[in-house]
């Protein structure tokens, strides 16, 4: 059987936008979304046409986060047979969490940088899959909150282990152990977005003028960036700085060097095809 379709994906020229397209249920993450989230962000990493994505949703707000309706027979009563030990269920539980974990990593291991315009609620999971992008920005009216807390549950498909890095040891512990919502302003002042825009329009607008612009550079330089950059975070300095000097020494010499040199010298904007 068919899943519905909750996420659609659409790509102009070597923009490609991956959008929450369950706005009658505030793109409430169900099972079948994860899978179609994974499929969407892998697309994006494989067609050569694309050099970046653009995460946003339809509605009234970006995502409630989980769907707990939906997924309890998954989450809460992961098998129903009574004969089955809670060994077997508990193995199949931890398998169901990997592959949800699976699912939002795929927006962090898409070699295409990725920025999230998030507007109106942004739950759970959403900081779970934002947390997974490169990049943040969000309307005015904008919330964001580590909600399992608040649900009895420890987060487990991205948040902790990300969001330290993006806002800080003090802010992460305190929006993981309140669960309180934090707004926009907020968001912006501790780094969790790069900007605040007034309205939904204007949050799109920015967000396809900045892709315009990274997908405006060398996609193998974009895309080589964002690997070294992942790489460094994970390593020592000195490691970072041989990773980055074995990524030059391979790729350094492309034709878009060559084009961008000839370019700075005929006092034109260069155009790169990634080769």
């Amino acid at each position: 059987m068919s899943q519905t379709p909750v996420v659609r994906l659409e790509a102009t020229g070597p923009i490609a936008e991956v959008i929450l397209d369950r706005p009658d249920k505030l793109n409430a993450m169900a099972p079948s979304f994860f899978d179609q989230i994974r499929q969407a962000f892998e697309r994006v990493d494989q067609e050569d046409t694309i050099r970046v994505a653009i995460l946003r949703a339809e509605g009234r707000h970006f995502t409630a986060g989980l769907d707990l309706k939906a997924a309890a027979n998954n989450v809460l009563s992961p098998d129903a047979d009574a004969a089955t030990s809670p060994v077997t269920a508990n193995t199949r539980l931890y398998r169901l969490i990997r592959d949800w974990q699976n699912s939002i990593s795929a927006a962090e291991r898409c070699r295409k940088p990725v920025i999230a315009a998030v507007h109106g609620y942004c739950i759970g999971g959403g900081v779970d899959l934002t947390t997974a992008c490169d990049i943040r920005l969000c309307t005015a009216d904008a919330t964001f909150s580590i909600h399992e807390t608040k649900l009895a549950m420890v987060a487990d498909i991205g948040t902790l282990q990300r969001i330290t890095a993006i806002v800080g040891k003090g802010m992460a512990r305190e929006m993981a152990f309140t669960g309180k919502q934090i707004t926009a302003e907020h968001a912006e002042r501790c780094g969790l977005v790069n900007a605040v825009y007034v309205d939904q329009n204007s949050l799109l607008a920015g967000a396809r003028a900045m892709a315009e612009e990274i997908a405006a550079n060398s996609p193998l330089a974009v895309q080589g960036t964002k690997q070294v950059l992942q790489y460094s975070e994970e390593h020592t300095i000195d490691e970072g700085l041989d990773h980055v000097a074995h990524w030059n020494a391979s790729f350094l010499h492309s034709q878009d060097l060559v084009e961008a040199m000839t370019a700075y010298m005929e006092k034109r904007p260069p155009v790169f095809q990634g080769r």
